[in-house]
């Protein structure tokens, strides 16, 4: 039972991976354009209160983007968890904050609050926004499965690679959690939940 999981997970892991081949890019200058970018949130700060470097870095992917004509748009889609956890914030809000601060123009950010998982920003990106095409806006393990969850939804979706987090720990915590993470979305489009 155990070996049947473990090879499950590894198999959903990797089907992922190799889906997102060719669509994923480190270098602003090589991305092609599309006219919205799709910042996948996180909040600056930790459950446990240190500093999430992981923010820092989608937040300068985003002004990278934009200041590289490789968007016209970003969507800030996170949620407001300033009154439900410790140490939880307004997500949309603060990437709004910060990319001000970096010379994004106000009126280019969008905030979206039903982004409080990956499958309702893609959702809310085809259903609401209408959109057929997008740049994702994240770390490559997230884009990957960012990128996944668009095809189910019809969008053609390239991911923008921020970097990882610098803290060894904060990595090994994120790529375990994202082996789960693409098995419950396997679960999602097979319970029709992602449709």
């Amino acid at each position: 039972m155990l070996i049947g999981g473990v090879a499950v997970t590894i198999t959903c892991f990797s089907i992922v991976e190799k889906n997102a081949d060719g669509r994923l890019y480190s270098d602003a200058t090589e991305i092609p354009y599309n006219k919205v970018g799709l910042f996948l949130a996180t909040s600056p700060i930790t459950p446990g209160g240190a500093h999430n470097y992981n923010f820092d870095n989608r937040v300068k992917a985003a002004e990278e983007l934009y200041k590289a004509g490789k968007v016209d748009y970003i969507i800030a889609s996170g949620g407001d968890y300033t009154q439900t956890e410790d140490n939880g914030c307004d997500e949309p809000q603060a990437i709004l904050d910060s990319l001000i601060v970096r010379g994004v123009p106000a009126d280019r950010i969008i905030l979206d609050y039903e982004g409080t998982r990956t499958l309702n920003s893609i959702a809310k990106a085809k259903q609401v926004y209408g959109l057929d095409s997008l740049t994702l806006i994240s770390q490559k393990y997230h884009n990957e499965r960012a990128i996944y969850l668009a095809e189910k939804y019809c969008i053609h979706a390239i991911g923008y690679n921020a970097n990882p987090s610098p803290i060894v720990h904060s990595q090994i915590k994120n790529t375990l959690r994202e082996y789960l993470a693409r098995v419950k979305m396997f679960i999602d489009i097979y319970t029709g939940k992602a449709s």
